[in-house]
């Protein structure tokens, strides 16, 4: 509970400008999720994916374009990482395009090779992923990594500091206060439920699947069916069309937009958690995520 409010824009050493709201507080503090008055530079992130990289590009893009404005950005992308070394994974070439260290680990190589499935809700699956999770690990600490943004990285992973974009509005609950619309058939299922507006979110991963405390939501995409409901649920083939021209529409409206915005809004200050893991920006609480 506050009591009163006061805001003020601050400049730190690095040059970045940000809100601080302080507050008079009886019960809670807040802590921001990155501190740029404790760091030299700019926030440093590592860039994990699986396959095609828009979220990725759009990240770097933005990174790009406050370096252009301003002629510095709040974060930096160091290296990119996949879970794929197949070659369906276009990581490479975006590192290469942007002069950045790639590294890949197969996923499905290193469980195939030790006879495991790619679970990771048995006790042998969990271990098992937290050996691999040990090499990116490893890649974080050398590179002083201060954020992982996981853009379209489709393996769970056990490290932590992570920011992933989820293509539904994770705000939106059951009856009994679970998140809806979770796991990797988000949009089919909203669609399914009829739901009219469709819209993207970036989380703070924890050890669940799209349950970690959710940052921002993004603008609404509309649901336009050329068929009914009753017939996509009997048609795989036209349900699969529908949620692949409505998850197009979600990525350049949504997850393209928050998820760097989001990554943005951490470097400078901006995102916090408190004591039960509530979300803040600029010290508001944010229970249905950040929207502008």
């Amino acid at each position: 509970m506050y009591t009163s409010e006061k805001t003020s824009k601050i400049f730190n050493k690095n040059g970045y400008s940000y809100d601080i709201r302080t507050r008079n507080e009886e019960n809670m503090k807040t802590v921001p999720f990155y501190n740029p008055e404790n760091k030299n530079g700019p926030m440093k992130v590592a860039a994990f994916m699986s396959g095609s990289g828009s979220n990725i590009k759009m990240l770097l893009k933005r990174e790009k374009e406050l370096m252009l404005a301003g002629g510095i950005s709040p974060f930096q992308v160091k290296f990119i990482f996949s879970d794929r070394s197949d070659g369906a994974c276009q990581g490479e070439r975006i590192a290469l395009e942007n002069g950045l260290p790639y590294f890949s680990y197969d996923i499905r190589r290193f469980h195939a090779m030790r006879g495991l499935g790619r679970t990771v809700h048995t006790v042998s699956g969990l271990e098992a992923r937290k050996e691999y999770d040990g090499v990116a690990a490893n890649l974080v600490a050398a590179f002083d990594i201060d954020l992982i943004a996981l853009g379209g990285y489709m393996s769970v992973t056990t490290l932590k500091g992570c920011v992933n974009v989820h293509p539904a509005d994770l705000s939106i609950l059951t009856p009994d206060g679970k998140r809806r619309y979770t796991g990797d058939h988000a949009v089919a299922d909203a669609i399914l439920a009829g739901e009219r507006y469709l819209r993207a979110s970036t989380l703070w991963t924890d050890q669940g699947v799209d349950t970690g405390p959710l940052l921002m939501v993004s603008a609404p995409v509309e649901v336009k069916l050329t068929e009914s409901i009753d017939a996509l649920k009997n048609n795989a083939a036209l349900l699969k069309q529908t949620v692949d021209r409505h998850q197009e529409a979600l990525k350049q409206k949504g997850d393209w937009v928050i998820f760097p915005r989001t990554i943005e809004m951490i470097a400078g200050g901006r995102f916090a958690l408190d004591e039960m893991n509530r979300v803040y920006v600029d010290g508001r609480h944010m229970p249905d995520g950040y929207r502008e």
